[in-house]
């Protein structure tokens, strides 16, 4: 339920939750729900109810195991703040990160008025950034939720990009991720949109970070904008992760 990762902006995963439901048009083509039914047919006990919401306590302890520090992307095949789990199991997790201060978690939802409503009850160690997805304008107030939560780190997470997002509103987020949907039936990502948010980011100095065009054949397309590979991240305990190539 643990594993290194080739998601650009991230080291490692961790699972304590599998599955979700659809919310907004980000979700059409749901790379997680593809991949669970994967390995449904594969036979891997921990995905035994495909996509369906399911608490995965056996996964809990995981980062405990790991000594050497990594950044963590939490729930990549699910939403911690999905209304199906409880929030005693989400103060769980939130324990688990607290007493891993050698890793740097990075929780990403879809639902950060939840998260919000949760938020006074959990301990926001240092260690623990906030995230939400924002794939078109329909979705703009997920920003304004996230704003208000008082993680160290809040950060965006643009992909799938299908819609322009000219006039954010940035303040209070100190990252953005944008990339493009991957895959069969991916939607088109205007270029035009990715530079918008590009140039928002830097009138704001928060760092920027590109991650793919996206396609059929993400690989082939790549993640080069305007001849720069654009990899900035939030200082890591006050050392710069990456900066902007």
């Amino acid at each position: 339920m643990g594993q290194n990762s080739s998601i650009e902006w991230t080291e490692a995963t961790w699972n304590p939750v599998t599955g979700c439901t659809k919310i907004s048009a980000g979700c059409k083509f749901c790379y997680a729900e593809k991949m669970a039914m994967r390995l449904l047919s594969m036979g891997v006990h921990q995905y035994r109810n495909g996509f369906e919401l399911t608490l995965q306590p056996e996964a809990l302890d995981l980062p405990r195991r790991w000594r050497k520090p990594r950044t963590i992307f939490v729930n990549s095949m699910s939403d911690l703040f999905h209304d199906g789990v409880p929030l005693s199991y989400i103060r769980k997790v939130f324990e688990v990160m607290n007493d891993c201060p050698q890793h740097t978690f990075q929780v990403l939802t879809k639902r950060p008025d939840r998260a919000f409503e949760c938020a006074g009850s959990l301990n926001w160690s240092s260690n623990i950034w906030m995230g939400t997805s924002v794939e078109n304008d329909a979705v703009l107030d997920r920003i304004s939720a996230l704003r208000l939560i008082n993680a160290k780190i809040r950060f965006l997470s643009i992909e799938p990009l299908i819609g322009p997002l000219p006039r954010m509103q940035l303040e209070g987020v100190h990252w953005v991720i944008v990339g493009g949907e991957s895959g069969p039936g991916a939607r088109p990502m205007d270029p035009k949109w990715v530079r918008s948010i590009r140039d928002q980011c830097l009138s704001e100095q928060i760092p920027f970070f590109f991650k793919q065009w996206g396609g059929i054949n993400k690989k082939k397309t790549g993640r080069v904008l305007d001849g720069k590979t654009w990899d900035a991240m939030p200082d890591l305990r006050g050392v710069p992760v990456y900066a902007q190539a």
